[in-house]
């Protein structure tokens, strides 16, 4: 039995309160549905900045769906925003373990606007770690990402070797991981961060803000509309599946290993895969699933600014220290998600 397994069951016999930030998001969504379905209590914070009243309530609907049971009680949120730290420490009242997800998580919109991604990814990331330590949660865990690893092209990363960030965004990663350091050395308070790598799956939305590339492009074949790709479609990505993502959150907050608290991991599979060869995996499972679809050709443009052209993480680290096993490659996890796909973002 794996160590994620063993916790599962764990945690099904023995209820603790958590807390996930940006819960209406894409990963806090599918975090929710994970601990009610394992029988846990979950306070949820949101402000609904790039967050959806309806991934909640999905959430929620797939947990009862998963158990047959209303698992709506153990449920409760809270409309409030990391900024302010009172929003922080009235979250964190009462509560076990923290899942911090909130954040602005694009690049492109951190180039735009690097005022309010400041203020949310680092003094809301300081209220949050400030609240959390004050109110003696057991473990915080958050969301780091693969942009600090910044230019270097040495692949794959390594957690202890990373660069000169690319753009705001990724510099407020770069700092949030620097406060978690101070705060164990200053505190004793020990964080995990997670950086994660193109994490992909249900409830990923294609028009927010975090548009990720799986999701747009496959709203748009199903709607029949171009495809671009950002420079010769050899850019290449460690894309990961949500329930990977949520397998690394769970471990991460209830290791009993003091040698993997105050750390940093990639959360990713340790794989590469090019956009050209996404757009054919994509384009082919939705020709499966849709009648009268046809190929089309994408188009190829600029490289986008701030970003990287290779992406792909060791997993080493988090197999090691958190007994880490990723379920799902990249081809299981598009056949996981690609049926939610079809039925979500169609016109």
């Amino acid at each position: 039995m794996t160590k994620y397994k063993e916790l599962q069951e764990h945690l099904k016999n023995n209820q603790n309160i958590w807390l996930i930030t940006g819960v209406a998001g894409f990963i806090g969504s599918n975090l929710l549905e994970t601990l009610l379905i394992l029988n846990q209590k979950v306070v949820g914070l949101d402000n609904f900045d790039t967050g959806h009243q309806h991934n909640i309530d999905q959430a929620l609907e797939d947990a009862q769906q998963a158990t047959g049971k209303d698992l709506s009680n153990n449920f409760k949120f809270i409309d409030g925003d990391i900024r302010e730290l009172k929003d922080c420490e009235q979250a964190c009242d009462g509560v076990d373990y923290v899942l911090h997800q909130a954040a602005l998580g694009s690049v492109p919109r951190s180039i735009e606007d690097p005022i309010n991604t400041n203020r949310a990814n680092i003094d809301g990331f300081l209220n949050m770690l400030v609240a959390s330590k004050d109110a003696n949660i057991k473990r915080f865990v958050y969301a780091a990402s693969s942009s600090t690893y910044g230019d270097p092209p040495d692949l794959p990363k390594i957690e202890d070797k990373i660069g000169s960030p690319l753009s705001p965004y990724a510099v407020t990663k770069v700092v949030n991981e620097l406060y978690a350091q101070v705060f164990a050395k200053t505190y004793g308070f020990k964080t995990i961060g997670l950086r994660y790598f193109n994490i992909f799956g249900k409830r990923q939305d294609p028009n927010g803000a975090y548009a990720a590339v799986i999701p747009k492009w496959v709203a748009a074949i199903l709607n029949q509309e171009q495809v671009f790709i950002n420079g010769d479609g050899e850019t290449s990505r460690d894309f990961c599946y949500i329930d990977n993502t949520v397998q690394m959150n769970l471990l991460a907050a209830t290791t009993d290993n003091d040698k993997a608290t105050d750390q940093v991991y990639n959360v990713a599979l340790n794989d590469r895969t090019s956009l050209n060869k996404l757009y054919q995996m994509i384009e082919e499972r939705l020709i499966q699933r849709t009648q009268g679809l046809e190929r089309k050709n994408p188009i190829f443009r600029d490289f986008r600014a701030g970003d990287v052209r290779h992406s792909q993480a060791n997993i080493d680290k988090a197999i090691e220290l958190l007994k880490y096993q990723p379920k799902y490659k990249i081809e299981k996890g598009m056949d996981e998600a690609m049926d939610w796909y079809v039925k979500s973002l169609s016109v």
